[in-house]
């Protein structure tokens, strides 16, 4: 499992976009002299795909299709015992500014919507990351938000870990309802996530997609829109293999 979980996270980065177009660009020109037709239709794919996913408009619709889930109403949180924030959205191992660890601002935002929904309610919190990941997450908690993390799982290396493992923590002190919280395209997955690992969850999602009119300009390509586009389709694309994982019970929480 060591082994495969790196493997996994190079096979994502070189298929989904930006990597994988400009791969099957680069076969497009060295077919250029060999196969010309079929070198002009690689390149026409690749860039044509790399401009429409880089857009706001077909990046919003794509986040569209991820979401499932309405912003949280703080009344629905009645019951949780707790607060699980997941790992994601990258970190600085020394931030020289802080003296150690600090989230960047994907994951920095799950864990301010973490921090505001933990003022609100009193609940405390569970952080699940990869090493210096949860670390960095444990601290920017405490030292942005005067929040202690409870539980600190530095262990996960992906959501169905992330799940597995904040199961196994909560259980041991009688929680089975938590508050989970996790970008608005990723909630999908991660409810089922946790919900096959006995967990009953409430979501808040964060970074839910507005409604926008972009005019003109919602054609033109931004480094922005691609990578909300890399997301999602990283989600559209996940969902259906977790699915495969479960209904052939490859992998057991």
């Amino acid at each position: 499992m060591g082994m495969l979980l790196p493997i996994k996270t190079l096979l994502r980065g070189l298929i989904l976009p930006p990597a994988g177009l400009i791969l099957l660009a680069f076969l497009g020109v060295i077919l250029l002299k060999r196969r010309p037709r079929l070198a002009r239709a690689c390149l026409i794919l690749a860039l044509g795909s790399l401009w429409l996913l880089s857009t706001p408009v077909v990046s919003d619709a794509l986040e569209r299709l991820a979401e499932r889930y309405p912003p949280l109403d703080l009344r629905s949180t009645a019951g949780a015992q707790a607060i699980v924030i997941l790992g994601g959205g990258g970190l600085r191992v020394v931030a020289p500014e802080y003296g150690g660890p600090a989230a960047e601002p994907l994951m920095l935002e799950r864990l301010t919507y973490g921090a505001y929904i933990a003022g609100k309610t009193g609940l405390p919190v569970l952080v699940t990351g990869f090493h210096m990941e949860a670390v960095a997450m444990r601290d920017t908690l405490l030292r942005n938000f005067g929040i202690r993390a409870r539980w600190v799982d530095d262990a996960a290396y992906d959501t169905f870990q992330n799940a597995r493992n904040s199961a196994r923590l909560l259980a041991a002190d009688d929680i089975h309802r938590v508050v989970l919280v996790t970008h608005a395209a990723h909630m999908w997955r991660s409810v089922h996530e946790f919900t096959a690992a006995g967990v009953e969850v409430v979501p808040a999602p964060v970074g839910v997609l507005a409604t926008r009119d972009f005019g003109v300009s919602g054609f033109v390509p931004t480094p922005g829109a691609l990578m909300r586009a890399h997301a999602a389709l990283y989600e559209l694309l996940g969902e259906p293999v977790r699915a495969f994982l479960e209904v052939t019970h490859l992998r057991r929480h």
